[in-house]
C-alpha cells in the first residue's frame, strides 16, 4: 500500500476548517447513540414498544457502529477521506431523518442497524486526519480533540437527552443529529484536500476478513449486551452469540495475519507501548461507563430524580473537558514533562474518585456526588490524553489507518463491555446483597418485630398495615446502595491496574517534532 502524503508542516485555515468539519461529525455520531439510550424510555413509550423490543434498538445500534469503526478506515484510504467522509454523513442524517417516521419495529430496527453502521464510520475519521494531516507540533491537540468524543460527548449526552424530551419531544433524540451534520457536511466539503481514489485495492480484497470480521463482532457484541437480560450462558441465543463470534474473530485474526491487504495489521501489536495503550484504554473507558451512569441510577431510583435533574452532574464533568483536554495536550507537549507521570496522576484521580463513590449511602443526594466528581474533570483527560501519545508514537502516518482501526475497534468494544459488565456485577451483586439482608430478616422473627418497631417510631405517620410493605422497599434501597458501591468499588480496581502497569510496560517518549 502506498504511504499517503506526509503532514504538512503549517495548519492552513481551510484544512483547519475541514479538521473541525470532521470533529463536529464524530460528535454528531457520538450524541446520537448516547442520547437515544437515554431517551429510550420515551421513545419506547411514543412508538409502544416493549422492554425486551426496546433493548434491541440500542443493542443493534452498537453492534453496526463496532463494525462501522473497524472497517472504516479501509474504505476511507480507497475512496479518499473526504469522498468517504462526506457520504457517511449523508446517509447517517438521512437516516436519522427517518427514525421516527418508521412504519414499524422492523423498520426501525433496519434503520437503526444502517445508522449505526454510518455512525460508527465517522470517529475513525478524526483519527486518521489527525494522524496525517497535522503537523507534529499540534498533533498532540488533535488528539486531544479525539479525546473529546471519548469523555465530552458520553457526559453531554445526559443534559442534552433531558433538554429534548423534556422540551421539544422524543423525535429530537434522532433529529438533533441533522443540524450538526449539516453544518460538518459543508466543513469538510470546503476544507479537507480531495485524493486520488485506490479502487485497485479491490484486486487484493480482503473477502474472508470481511465475512468473518463483520458478524463476528456483531455477534459477540449483540452477545455482551443481552447477556445479562437473556441470563448469559443459561440462554441458547446467548451461548450461540458469544461462542460463535469468538470462533469467528478468531478465525478473522488468523486470516488478517497472512492477508496481504489485511483490514488490521497484526504485527503493530509487538509494540508495546501501542498494546499498553489498548489494554489502558479499554480498563479507564470500562471505568467510566460506569461513572456516567451509575450516579443517575441511584439518584432515580432512590430520590425519583428525574434526568433533568441529573443532568447538573454530567454537565459539571463534560463542560471543563474542553479546556482542561488543551492543557492537559499543552502540557504533554512540553519535552520535560514525561507523559507516563501525567497518565499515572489521571488514574490515580479516577481511582480515587471510584473509591470515594464506595462509600454510597442511601443518604446521599446530588451534592455528595459533587466534590468527587471534581476529579473527573482532572483524572479523565490526563489519563486519556497519555494514553493516545504513548499508542501513536509507535505507528507512523502510513500505518495511521490500521491505528485507527485497533483504536476505534477498541474504543467501541470497551465501552460495550462496560455496559456487560456493569449489569452483570449488579445483577450478580444485588442477588448477594438481597439474600444477605432478607435471610437476616427472615430467619429470626424477633429481629423482623424489632425493624417493624423502629421503623413506625420514625415513621408514625405510617399505618401498621403498610409498616412491612415500607420494610420491604427499604430493604430495596438497601440492596441498591450496596450493590452500586460494589460497582464502584471494581471500577477503582481498573484504575489501580492500569497504574500498576503504566509503572513497567511502556516506555518513554517524547512529544512529536517538525524536522529542523
Amino acid at each position: 500500500m502506498a504511504a499517503p502524503a506526509a503532514a504538512p508542516n503549517t495548519l492552513s485555515p481551510r484544512l483547519t476548517i475541514g479538521l473541525v468539519g470532521v470533529l463536529i461529525a464524530s460528535f454528531s455520531a457520538g450524541l446520537n447513540e448516547y442520547i437515544t439510550q437515554h431517551a429510550l424510555l420515551d421513545i419506547k413509550g411514543a412508538l409502544a414498544i416493549g422492554y425486551d423490543e426496546g433493548t434491541w434498538l440500542t443493542a443493534l445500534y452498537a453492534a453496526a457502529g463496532v463494525c462501522g469503526m473497524a472497517f472504516a478506515p479501509w474504505c476511507s484510504y480507497t475512496f479518499t477521506i473526504r469522498r468517504f467522509t462526506l457520504f457517511a454523513i449523508t446517509a447517517f442524517a438521512f437516516l436519522a431523518f427517518l427514525g421516527p417516521f418508521a412504519p414499524d419495529l422492523e423498520t426501525l430496527y433496519l434503520l437503526r442497524i444502517l445508522q449505526g453502521l454510518m455512525g460508527g464510520c465517522l470517529p475513525p475519521m478524526l483519527m486518521t486526519v489527525a494522524l496525517r494531516f497535522l503537523p507534529p507540533d499540534v498533533k498532540l491537540y488533535g488528539l486531544a480533540a479525539y479525546a473529546l468524543t471519548a469523555t465530552f460527548t458520553p457526559n453531554i449526552a445526559i443534559p442534552l437527552a433531558a433538554l429534548w424530551v423534556e422540551h421539544l419531544g422524543w423525535s429530537w433524540a434522532f433529529w438533533q443529529a441533522i443540524p450538526l451534520c449539516a453544518v460538518c457536511f459543508a466543513a469538510v466539503a470546503y476544507g479537507l484536500p480531495q485524493d486520488p481514489m485506490h479502487l485497485e485495492r479491490f484486486r487484493q480484497f480482503d473477502t474472508v476478513g470481511l465475512l468473518t470480521g463483520m458478524p463476528g463482532l456483531c455477534a459477540l457484541v449483540l452477545g455482551l449486551l443481552q447477556g445479562d437480560r437473556l441470563d448469559w450462558f443459561e440462554s441458547p441465543l446467548i451461548t450461540t452469540l458469544l461462542v460463535g463470534g469468538a470462533g469467528l474473530l478468531l478465525a478473522f485474526f488468523v486470516n488478517e495475519a497472512t492477508h496481504p491487504l489485511p483490514f488490521f495489521r497484526l504485527d503493530i501489536l509487538k509494540r508495546r507501548n501501542f498494546t499498553f495503550g489498548l489494554i489502558a484504554l479499554t480498563c479507564i473507558l470500562i471505568m467510566m461507563t460506569v461513572l456516567i451512569g451509575l450516579p443517575g441510577r441511584y439518584l432515580g431510583a432512590l430520590h425519583e430524580y428525574r434526568p433533568l435533574q441529573t443532568a447538573p452532574l454530567t454537565l459539571l464533568v463534560a463542560l471543563p473537558q474542553l479546556p482542561a483536554l488543551v492543557l492537559v495536550g499543552a502540557l504533554c507537549n512540553i519535552p520535560r514533562v514525561d507523559c507516563r507521570w501525567v497518565m499515572a496522576a489521571g488514574t490515580l484521580c479516577c481511582a480515587i474518585s471510584c473509591i470515594g463513590f464506595s462509600f454510597l449511602s442511601s443518604d446521599w443526594t446530588r451534592d455528595n456526588f459533587y466534590p468527587l466528581m471534581l476529579l473527573q474533570i482532572v483524572g479523565q483527560p490526563m489519563a486519556i490524553i497519555p494514553i493516545l501519545m504513548l499508542a501513536t508514537s509507535a505507528v507512523v502516518p502510513a500505518e495511521g489507518v490500521f491505528a485507527s482501526s485497533w483504536f476505534n475497534t477498541t474504543r467501541a468494544i470497551a465501552s460495550v463491555f462496560g455496559s456487560a459488565l456493569t449489569g452483570y456485577l449488579i445483577t450478580a451483586r444485588g442477588h448477594f446483597h438481597s439474600d444477605v439482608l432478607v435471610g437476616q430478616l427472615g430467619d429470626s422473627a424477633q429481629a423482623t418485630e424489632l425493624y417493624l418497631h423502629e421503623l413506625h417510631e420514625r415513621l408514625p405517620e405510617v399505618a401498621a398495615s403498610e409498616l412491612p410493605g415500607t420494610l420491604g422497599r427499604l430493604v430495596q434501597e438497601q440492596v441498591l446502595t450496596l450493590t452500586l458501591a460494589d460497582v464502584f468499588l471494581a471500577a477503582s480496581g481498573l484504575a489501580l491496574v492500569v497504574f500498576a502497569a503504566l509503572l513497567v510496560v511502556p516506555t518513554r517518549i517524547y512529544p512529536p517534532r517538525s524536522p529542523a
